[in-house]
């Protein structure tokens, strides 16, 4: 059997930042609208501040207000959330997102929930996870909006297909499931305590891994010619001895990639899969936020 072919995220994310670009020069001219996104940073997490950096750079990319927040680590939780409700009440701020995670004294829940979800571009709210769930127009969890996308791009219509998702965040697997479903898949969700995790996994056209364990899913555990999405990103040792006694190390998913693309009909690797979608369909979210806010 030949090799999986590879999913580029990264190619794919190119062109959709670019198509975005086009729509937002479009709101400037014909609306005088500029799409805004706030992102706030709360404390000095050294992948946070990249991811952060990465989001504001790639927002100004495409021609919208990047409105940077940066907070100290010990900032009380009164005053985040006084924070969050002021960009609620800004007419030039479409999008918000308070990035995650966020150190110990601040609950998670609690920032989510004073988010406005018209301007809850993660995706995050409980409004906005019942409107998904409810078929209803809402914003989308940015990472399985992502993977949809490449689905389709890859596969055409997904109907009838058999989805098994592995994991139920929240923020990944349980909006990846109502995706899925939306677009006629029969769906399993399953997890780390499923029983015969590999003999479910086996039954799926669509393998969506998502569980943060590095190189969890082997190669056995797939279905000939099955679209495998790889969300995990995981730092492991480095191949090279040497490399990995000085502390180096490689990323991984959550896929054995090598023995997977074996079986797989399709793949995406890490890095270079899902990673760039998840920005891309930040910044397609916030487009999505401003227009509806202002009625167009």
């Amino acid at each position: 059997m030949a090799e999986a072919k590879i999913i580029d995220g990264k190619a794919f994310a190119e062109r959709l930042r670019g198509k975005i670009a086009e729509e937002v020069a479009e709101l400037k001219s014909k609306h005088g609208l500029q799409p805004g996104l706030a992102v706030v940073l709360v404390g000095e997490d050294p992948a946070s501040k990249i991811y952060v950096r990465s989001k504001e750079e790639q927002t100004e990319q495409v021609g919208m207000r990047s409105i940077g927040h940066r907070l100290p680590a010990d900032v009380p939780e009164a005053e985040l959330l006084d924070l969050v409700g002021r960009l609620n009440a800004d007419r030039g701020v479409n999008g918000i997102l308070v990035q995650f995670p966020v150190p110990e004294h601040l609950q998670q829940a609690a920032i989510v929930a004073k988010i406005d979800p018209d301007k809850d571009v993660d995706g995050l709210t409980v409004t906005n996870a019942g409107r998904l769930a409810s078929s209803l127009p809402g914003l989308v969890p940015c990472t399985p909006s992502g993977c949809l996308m490449l689905l389709q791009d890859a596969l055409g219509s997904l109907r009838g297909k058999t989805a098994v998702v592995v994991g139920r965040s929240n923020l990944m697997g349980k909006p990846m499931a109502q995706l899925l479903l939306g677009a006629d898949c029969t769906v399993t969700i399953a997890h780390s305590r499923t029983a015969d995790l590999a003999g479910v996994c086996r039954q799926a056209d669509i393998l969506v891994a998502a569980v943060g364990r590095a190189e969890m899913v082997k190669g056995d555990w797939i279905k000939p010619g099955a679209a495998v999405i790889d969300v995990g990103i995981n730092r492991v040792p480095s191949r090279d001895p040497v490399k990995a006694a000085e502390g180096k190390t490689r990323v991984v998913g959550d896929v054995d990639f090598e023995a997977a693309r074996q079986v797989a009909g399709w793949i995406t690797p890490v890095p270079g899969g899902v990673g760039p979608m998840t920005i891309a369909c930040l910044l397609q979210n916030t487009l999505i936020a401003a227009r509806r806010q202002n009625g167009l």
